[in-house]
């Protein structure tokens, strides 16, 4: 009976990865025009030329593209909207410093699921997206890696479509992508009625397989061969999609997948400063400094009596 239980458990979450890919695909629309088999290709647009491959790039966002969590700096963006609780922004806190202590964990995925659904509810899908915008510019702009930005570049000067896959929201995905000049981004989708957020996600959060099933989809819809593609992510969480592709590169990578792209013969790509022993104690005090900050800031605006929007 046990067993059984957890057969049904797993393909209850197959089917909710491929519902949270195909979303995404379906949501994803491009930020400007995207490139046809005939152009920047070498056979130019001759009837009997064999069609050039379309290729892409495919970044991850947190710790690959943005220093931390983009959920965490979202919740401080709400936080001072009014938002979010003194109790919520302490819980993001906290989220964000097991991020940055221990990397991304399914458990902690679990947990920015339920904040995500959170804030979310009763809102609707305007009113976050312009908040979106506005908290890109105050809180994530600064905590772009300007490396990986390159590599965005790289591929977008070469005529390729870049797109973001992250477990953000679609619409912060798509503010992000479209800050950085990017194709577009695959991000999580909520459920809408009516154009306000019910509190429940199509599938599931764009996240492991869920990446992996939305590129799968992207790909087919726009012509993209994934041979001729190439794909980035800090995370081992990540390694589904990143197998996906022709050019897998692991970029500020965890430690499980460093050696997971050593065994493989991935490049491996590090933007993060100081010497290794540093990559261990640094991320520490930025993930415990975001957490005391946020519990002073709960302590001083207490007297206030916040209250949600």
């Amino acid at each position: 009976m046990v067993l059984k239980r957890r057969r049904a458990t797993t393909e209850n979450t197959d089917d909710d990865a491929v519902r949270a890919g195909a979303a995404a695909a379906a949501a994803a629309h491009p930020n400007g025009p995207i490139r046809t088999p005939d152009e920047h290709g070498e056979h130019g647009a001759a009837d009997d030329a064999p069609p050039d491959r379309i290729g892409a790039a495919f970044f991850d966002l947190d710790n690959t593209v943005m220093r931390g969590a983009s959920i965490f700096h979202l919740a401080r963006g709400l936080y001072t909207r009014r938002f979010l609780s003194t109790r919520d922004i302490a819980r993001f806190g906290w989220q964000q410093a097991r991020f940055r202590l221990g990397g991304e964990h399914m458990g902690h995925v679990g947990d920015a699921q339920e904040s995500a659904l959170t804030f979310a509810k009763g809102h609707t899908v305007e009113e976050i997206r312009v908040i979106g915008e506005e908290i890109f510019d105050e809180c994530m702009a600064d905590k772009i890696w300007p490396g990986t930005r390159g590599l965005a570049r790289m591929h977008l000067d070469a005529g390729r479509q870049v797109w973001l896959v992250t477990a953000a929201p679609i619409e912060i995905a798509d503010t992000i992508a479209g800050r950085l000049g990017l194709s577009g981004a695959l991000g999580t989708v909520s459920e809408t009625r009516d154009g306000v957020y019910t509190g429940r996600l199509v599938g599931e959060l764009l996240h492991g397989e869920a990446k992996a099933e939305a590129v799968r989809a992207l790909a087919a819809r726009e012509g993209l061969d994934l041979t001729d593609c190439s794909a980035y992510s800090d995370s081992a969480n990540d390694i589904p999609m990143l197998t996906l592709v022709g050019d897998p590169c692991a970029v500020n990578p965890d430690a499980r997948l460093r050696r997971h792209a050593r065994a493989h013969g991935w490049r491996i790509k590090d933007y993060r400063t100081g010497r290794r022993a540093a990559r261990i104690g640094l991320p520490a005090a930025a993930g415990l400094g975001a957490l005391a900050g946020a519990l002073a800031a709960g302590t001083a605006v207490r007297r206030r009596t916040p209250h949600r929007a």
